[in-house]
């Protein structure tokens, strides 16, 4: 296996940690010598050992001569725990391919001279946008001082996010809510609106017992001026009750002060589209990416975007679909234009044979409910 092969493999370690680490970024590492795997590790919580020095534990032996791959460049400084660079060079290891450079300002490419001064060989870049995906956040934190923003939401065939009354309270199926499930265990705090808590009442909890071992619930958020009306369970210690106010400020303070990485916007229309609007869910993040919050892991059965909607101007399509990520095969993919506006949709449906017929409902309606949701939140 080459360098990527086992690089790839330290990415997956990493993938573990996703949603478990904030304040720290989830990171991944396995050592290898001639072509055999001694032993991987990866980040658990913060406070505990960083993935080097777990995976040097997990070795368990004699581990001189080595390559250890790792997703982030080595800690080099003293924090809650030892510098990973005086481990590595203590441990005897020759060789460092390491993926990201650290923009956390104390560390950003100091690791290289360390490790260089003792004699090791060391090599950056391998695999880095692969592994950026798992660490934008962490790096969006240490630029900006804001979390990364994931937007859920859903909408049914005729345009509408909620149902009618007197229907069921499910918008979604099965499968989409165990994505919901799934994606809330890689979040460190769930976003919502007083009126969504007053007329949903939703438990914006992970429920399922797998999910949650070895973590704690993220942060449910509410913003509201009105918290005496809001009606909510037991779970009150990880609940922060906040102020309508600067939302951006909101979202800086969940980072500063809870250690949050990334957030789950869960709102209606109104105040979803007013962080848009701000462009806290979307076009801005770190390193130039134009998709700001959307970010990796987004679960939809279909989605179709107005390009023309205010934070998505100028955003390549491309770059719009690369950002979602689908709970079931991709059924079809097309283009069409909905009242001489391009809309790019993306769709997973009951049959091929429905596919056809519905992009132009589909486009239709979203791109309508879309640019109804703008006008409001400016209204």
């Amino acid at each position: 296996m080459n360098d990527e092969g086992w690089m790839r493999l330290a990415m997956e370690e990493a993938g573990k940690g996703v949603g478990r680490t904030a304040p720290n970024p989830p990171v991944g590492a396995v050592i290898v010598r001639d072509g055999r795997l001694l032993g991987k590790g990866w980040h658990r919580s913060a406070g505990r050992p960083h993935a080097e020095r777990e995976a040097l534990a997990d070795a368990g032996h004699d581990v001189r001569g080595a390559t250890i791959y790792i997703t982030l460049e080595p800690c080099s400084t003293h924090g809650r725990t030892p510098p990973c660079t005086q481990g590595l060079i203590d441990a005897g290891i020759a060789r460092v391919v390491y993926a990201c450079v650290d923009r956390h300002p104390q560390h950003t490419g100091r690791a290289d001279g360390v490790l260089k001064a003792a004699g090791i060989e060391v090599v950056s870049g391998v695999c880095s946008e692969e592994a950026e995906k798992l660490l934008r956040p962490f790096f969006k934190v240490s630029e900006t001082g804001l979390p990364w923003v994931i937007w859920k939401s859903a909408m049914s065939l005729d345009g509408r996010i909620t149902r009618p009354p007197g229907e069921g309270q499910w918008l979604t199926g099965e499968l989409a809510r165990a994505d919901v499930q799934q994606l809330r265990s890689t979040v460190d705090a769930i976003l919502t609106s007083g009126e969504t808590v007053r007329r949903d009442r939703p438990a914006l909890t992970i429920r399922v017992p797998e999910l949650l071992a070895g973590r704690e619930q993220p942060w449910r958020v509410v913003v509201s001026d009105r918290p005496e009306t809001l009606s909510l369970d037991e779970s009150m210690d990880r609940t922060l009750i906040r102020p309508r106010g600067d939302l951006a400020e909101i979202l800086r303070n969940l980072a500063q002060d809870q250690g949050v990485l990334t957030v789950m916007l869960e709102a209606g229309g109104v105040f979803s589209a007013a962080l848009f609007e701000a462009a806290l869910a979307g076009g801005q993040a770190a390193s130039g990416q134009a998709l700001g919050g959307i970010a990796p892991g987004n679960r939809a059965d279909f989605v179709t975007l107005d390009l023309q909607a205010p934070a998505l101007l100028g955003i390549p399509p491309e770059q719009l679909l690369d950002a979602l990520v689908f709970s079931g095969p991709v059924a079809a993919f097309g283009e069409v234009f909905v009242a001489g506006r391009r809309v790019v949709a993306v769709g997973r449906f009951g049959g091929p044979q429905q596919d056809a017929a519905l992009w132009p409902q589909l486009a239709g309606n979203f791109s309508h409910a879309m640019r109804a949701l703008w006008a409001d939140a400016g209204a």
